[in-house]
C-alpha cells in the first residue's frame, strides 16, 4: 500500500503588527497543505532573518513562500486598496522571479470584487519611500516598493528551491501619500482589502506543483 507524500507546506510572511491582524486566522486556512503565517518585523534585515530562521525548521522544508502586506505604488493612478502581484522582485542582491502571477491575479479578482490589480515588478527598500524618490523608483520599471519582500523572497530561494510569489496592498500612492505607511488611519480601505486576500493564497497554494525531494 503506497503512502501518500505529506502536502507541502506555505509560509506566509508579513512585517507588521497590522498586517498579523489583517491576516488573522490564516495559519487556520484551507490551503494545499499546513499554512504558517510569520510576523518577521519591519524591514529587509528583519525580514531575512526571520524567514531564514523559520525556513530551517525541518517541518518546513521545501514550503512555498509568500510575501504579502501592505506597499506604497509608484504608477500615476494607484490608489490605496489597490492590489500588486509581483512578476519580480528586485533586491539590491539579486532578482527574483515570482510563480504563478496570472493565477493569482485571477484569484485575487475573485476574492476581492471590484479591486484593481496591477502586475509588474516589486522593488525593495531599506527605508521608506517619498517624494521624487518614487518618481526615480518609476523610472526604473517598478511599479510598487516596499521595505520586506524583495529580502524575504531572497532569503527564501537561497533556503532551498521552492515557489515563491508577492502580493501587496497598496497603501499610499502618488497621489495619495500618507503621513505613515503603517498607519491605519487613511489606509483602511487597504487593511480591509488585506483581510479578504487569503483564499486567493490557498488557491495559489493548491495550484502548486512542489518539485519531489
Amino acid at each position: 500500500m503506497s503512502t501518500q507524500p505529506a502536502p507541502a507546506p506555505l509560509l506566509i510572511a508579513c512585517a507588521l503588527g497590522i498586517e498579523r491582524l489583517a491576516l488573522r486566522g490564516g495559519d487556520r486556512g484551507q490551503a494545499g497543505g499546513p499554512v504558517t503565517v510569520l510576523r518577521t518585523g519591519m524591514g529587509p534585515e528583519a525580514a531575512e532573518v526571520s524567514v531564514a530562521r523559520v525556513l530551517a525548521h525541518p517541518e518546513l522544508a521545501g514550503a512555498a513562500v509568500l510575501a504579502t502586506g501592505f506597499c506604497a505604488g509608484l504608477a500615476p493612478g494607484m490608489h490605496p486598496g489597490d492590489l500588486v502581484v509581483a512578476e519580480e522582485t528586485r533586491h539590491p542582491r539579486g532578482t527574483v522571479r515570482c510563480v504563478g502571477t496570472d493565477l493569482l491575479v485571477e484569484e485575487l479578482v475573485r476574492a476581492v470584487p471590484g479591486s484593481t490589480v496591477h502586475t509588474g515588478p516589486l522593488t525593495g527598500s531599506d527605508h521608506v519611500v517619498r517624494g521624487h524618490e518614487r518618481s526615480e523608483l518609476f523610472a526604473t520599471g517598478a511599479i510598487a516598493v516596499d521595505m520586506e519582500s524583495a529580502a524575504t523572497l531572497l532569503s527564501a530561494v537561497r533556503e532551498g528551491e521552492r515557489p515563491v510569489a508577492a502580493v501587496r496592498v497598496v497603501v499610499d500612492a502618488p497621489e495619495h501619500e500618507l503621513v505613515r505607511i503603517g498607519t491605519v488611519r487613511g489606509g483602511i480601505s487597504a487593511f480591509r482589502v488585506l483581510r479578504s486576500v487569503l483564499p486567493a493564497f490557498y488557491e495559489w497554494h493548491r495550484s502548486l506543483l512542489l518539485p519531489r525531494r
